[in-house]
């Protein structure tokens, strides 16, 4: 099988620019392609591991990949998929979250001598002067095309600024510099930037006459049409001081049975073959195929050490409540308590274990808190510091969520 069949047959690929062009570049390892990210957060999440899994699928097959960090465009803001305006960042700080990300994409890509490269596009638009700009590919965009743009469309109803609508400019003109600089021949993204790749492909036929191709990732939904990655504490993000390797193998271990095998197909490195006998498990078998996805995932970004230590975790948790070394924890200090007490309300939130006090006492008044295996049924309940103190209390929300609280 093919690189390009292994993709499709994984449910990988959305939409290509041309189908047969795309499948001679990577199934011969003639593609020099990039994937985008912007540096909005000092970590990658959830929402970033179908762009890392690619990579890191067509790497193997000889190609090469860019990880283009956008510390330019970054300080504009991408509007596709947005409802609002993204806040502005500082220099300092993208420049922070872009050195986050290199040491996390490189559990995923060999950077070493032209395997791969990592580029910055604060490195060219910075410098570019704003008149020659607009002399350079000013013509060769659309205002009509460009407003018909998905990515558009979505902000117009709130209003888009003349800041944002820049936007797929700057990404086109990326595409173009690297075509020229570093010889990069394609782009791929997530569905939802087809419009501003498709610009980029258009820029490099009318400036320079030559052809460029875009292929875009299906975007990794759960079976109800929403964006994998979220809990109500916020992303699920891959450095292990925001989401420890317990909560990351926990978050996969939890996915609706509808949605394991797709899980599998995507984001793992499986052998097809061994998933599709999967598909004839049901019942308690799909336990353990979550089991196997949350191990291959937390493997995958933490190493098999972590997840092992996960999975053992878990296991023991679910099976009499035992080990709880690797369970995600929460130190509070006296600070946080009043006399020595602190609510059951208050410290559901400062776990992040409810996203407010209000859905905390929402939790607590449907059965679904225990501490230290008993039921909280009064939402004026209170937890005492000597509780907190040794091995500490155990928090548990719902069925599947476990969390220790230590006092400092």
């Amino acid at each position: 099988m093919t690189i390009y069949d292994e993709l499709k047959a994984r449910g990988l690929i959305a939409q290509v620019t041309d189908e047969e062009e795309i499948k001679e570049l990577i199934n011969n390892g003639k593609a020099t392609f990039y994937i985008g990210f912007d540096p909005t957060a000092d970590s990658l999440h959830v929402g970033h591991f179908m762009a890392l899994c690619l990579m890191k699928r067509l790497q193997m097959a000889g190609n090469r990949p860019i990880a283009l960090v956008g510390g330019g465009t970054g300080m504009i803001g991408d509007p596709s998929g947005r409802s609002d305006m993204r806040s502005m960042m500082t220099v300092e700080t993208i420049q922070h979250n872009c050195d986050c990300f290199k040491k996390q994409m490189s559990k995923f890509i060999d950077f070493s001598e032209g395997k791969a490269l990592m580029l910055n596009n604060a490195d060219w638009l910075l410098k570019l002067n704003y008149v020659e700009l607009l002399r350079e590919v000013g013509a060769c965009f659309s205002v009509n095309n460009m407003l018909r743009a998905e990515c558009y469309k979505q902000r117009m109803e709130k209003g888009l600024s003349f800041l944002e609508f820049n936007y797929m400019i700057m990404q086109s003109y990326d595409f173009y510099h690297m075509f020229q600089t570093v010889g990069c021949n394609m782009q791929c993204g997530g569905d939802d930037q087809w419009s501003n790749m498709l610009g980029g492909t258009e820029l490099i036929r009318r400036k320079l006459g030559k052809d460029a191709y875009a292929m875009t990732i299906t975007l990794l939904l759960t079976s109800e049409g929403k964006k994998m990655g979220k809990t109500q504490a916020g992303a699920v993000w891959l450095d292990p001081e925001k989401t420890s390797p317990y909560e990351f193998y926990q978050y996969w271990r939890n996915i609706d049975d509808a949605d394991v095998l797709k899980c599998l197909r995507m984001l793992t490195f499986l052998p097809l073959e061994q998933i599709d006998e999967m598909d004839k498990w049901e019942g308690a078998q799909l336990n353990r195929a979550k089991e196997i996805l949350a191990f291959e995932l937390t493997k995958l970004v933490h190493d098999e050490v972590e997840a092992q230590k996960a999975q053992d975790a878990a296991r023991a948790l679910f099976a009499q409540g035992g080990d709880r070394s690797n369970m995600p924890t929460t130190t509070l200090t006296d600070a946080d308590l009043s006399d020595g007490k602190l609510s059951v309300v208050d410290l559901m939130v400062k776990c992040g274990l409810a996203p407010s006090k209000g859905e905390a006492r929402r939790l607590i008044q449907q059965g679904g808190v225990e501490i230290n295996g008993e039921k909280v049924i009064d939402t004026a309940a209170v937890c005492k510091a000597e509780a907190m103190h040794g091995e500490g209390l155990t928090v548990k929300k719902g069925k599947k969520v476990f969390h220790r609280v230590l006092l400092a």
